[in-house]
């Protein structure tokens, strides 16, 4: 199975496991993003194409733009959530689901994006130079500059990381923060 991890639309192969079966290839790509019932309707549609009955048996035998690993009988219903989720947040969503365990992490992963994430950002320190600003702007403004200047925002960062305060999901080069205590 595929799990290319650039840019591509999450979609999925779905093949038809009777003429699979009987030697024949039947299936269909179909756009992963849309909502259960369409998904269903496709695969039915695809279905209708068989010569070798029962044609209710389908599975998945590829897929592209999801970022983690598809089993061949994954339910529609996370199918289209993980589809939608990548769509709505992008590749930083199948990077948290995959942080959460994969499918069985979905929910989980919708929780953190909408209520525990932080941002993007260069990197990890430029996460706590941003925090540092928002809560301490003006006690800083007030320190001399070589106070100023020699505050170990990395060490901060990796201190917050490693004390579980946050966590970070590397997507490409940026950094994207989540408050870890939800």
């Amino acid at each position: 199975m595929n799990q290319k991890q650039n840019d591509t639309k999450p979609r999925i192969y779905v093949a038809s496991l009777s003429d699979y079966n009987a030697g024949r290839l039947l299936g269909r790509w179909i756009d992963a993003n849309q909502s259960v019932e369409k998904l269903q309707a496709d695969i039915r549609e695809m279905l209708a194409e068989s010569k070798e009955p029962p044609t209710e048996e389908w599975a998945i035998h590829d897929y592209e733009g999801f970022g983690l690993q598809l089993a061949e009988y994954a339910s529609m219903e996370d199918v289209a959530d993980l589809a939608n989720g990548i769509e709505e947040h992008g590749r930083v969503f199948a990077e948290l689901t995959n942080h959460f365990g994969g499918l069985s992490g979905l929910e989980e992963a919708r929780k953190y994006m909408e209520e525990g994430y932080r941002g993007e950002y260069q990197s990890i320190g430029d996460y706590v130079e941003q925090l540092l600003e928002d809560c301490y702007g003006d006690v800083l403004k007030a320190l001399p500059d070589f106070i100023r200047c020699h505050i170990d925002r990395d060490g901060i960062a990796s201190d917050m990381e490693m004390g579980g305060d946050i966590f970070i999901i590397e997507v490409g080069r940026a950094a994207h923060v989540f408050d870890a205590n939800l």
